[in-house]
């Protein structure tokens, strides 16, 4: 099989040559700029990776990693319209550049291509792939309502914050996973196993992403830090500080963020003293290496020889910043 680096040149090749019409262009325009846009193409990656395990013949993968790139990218034209951010990947969003009517129809028709690509998936496997392509959708779907529905409750509990990430990003990355199988042949409970395994790889990414938010290196992310704090957001720090903090240290969490006579910088170390204190750090890391752990255990228990694993074994190593 090919290596990471060749299989990310194969699915950016791919998407290159998706075909989208000149006009209207202020339709498709978007499109083409979204999907430019980088990123870890991480969901085709998983699609191409979980395929491979069980065949050589990956071509018959490429238009379903396909198809959920730009599902993805769908979803974040219209989670920047609901978030009203203005960049995304570094660069403007399509919301920014083109207001958000465009955002919306174009964000609609991303949709609508992600189902016209999926139809080049093999005709004896399209409803079974497609049936698990609505279910990941719904969840995705599901997650951004729970994420929403959290900005205005008061009380937040971390099994709720664990389910609501579980949906809103390891639900799509187990979707591609899965799928990724069930076109390589794979038996069911092989698929079942890699769904496991892809909701854990998820959880782990989602809760590193909420950690190095606050304690990361800002140069090396490319964004400055403490992002999450100034926002208020319910992360897994926030809502795991605030199930250890007494009721004076849940006003400082609940309020520091809205206080206008603290600076940025006063806010996040206002907020990072609380953590700090109650090592919410290291909880956080523990909870990160339990989730990946168990991830890469359940790849030990496929039906495939160890040495098909590897390749997915190491690309996993590889998001979350592992040597070993």
């Amino acid at each position: 099989m090919q290596n990471n680096e060749q299989l990310l040149s194969v699915i950016e090749n791919y998407l290159a040559q998706t075909e989208l019409p000149a006009e209207p262009e202020r339709l498709y325009a978007p499109i083409g700029y979204s999907l430019s846009g980088g990123g870890k193409r991480l969901r085709p990656m998983l699609v191409m990776l979980a395929c491979g395990l069980f065949t050589d013949d990956l071509q018959q993968a490429l238009p379903a990693a396909a198809a959920i790139e730009m599902f993805h990218n769908f979803t974040l034209l219209h989670d920047d319209i609901m978030d009203n951010a203005a960049v995304r990947r570094g660069k403007p969003s399509v919301f920014a550049r083109w207001g958000q009517n465009v955002a919306i129809l174009s964000g609609d028709a991303m949709l609508i291509c992600a189902y016209r690509l999926l139809g080049g998936v093999p005709a004896h496997l399209l409803p079974q792939v497609m049936t698990l392509f609505n279910e990941m959708a719904l969840g995705v779907c599901e997650g951004q309502q729970y994420d929403m529905d959290f900005e205005h409750r008061r009380k937040v509990s971390v099994v709720d914050y664990m389910h609501m990430i579980e949906l809103k990003t390891s639900v799509l990355l187990a979707g591609a996973a899965t799928i990724g199988a069930t076109i390589g042949g794979a038996s069911d409970e092989d698929c079942r196993k890699l769904r496991r395994f892809a909701l854990e790889l998820g959880l782990a990414f989602q809760l590193q992403d909420d950690l190095l938010d606050s304690y990361g290196d800002a140069a090396e992310l490319g964004k400055a830090i403490g992002g999450d704090i100034l926002e208020g957001k319910q992360t897994y720090l926030m809502v795991t500080a605030m199930s250890r903090a007494d009721e004076a240290t849940r006003e400082i969490l609940r309020h520091t963020y809205r206080n206008d006579t603290l600076s940025d910088a006063e806010k996040i170390a206002a907020v990072k003293e609380v953590y700090d204190r109650l090592d919410v750090r290291h909880l956080t890391e523990q909870q990160i290496s339990l989730r990946f752990d168990r991830a890469l255990g359940i790849l030990d228990t496929l039906s495939v020889d160890t040495s098909r694993t590897q390749q997915l074994r190491a690309y996993a190593e590889s998001l979350m910043g592992r040597k070993k």
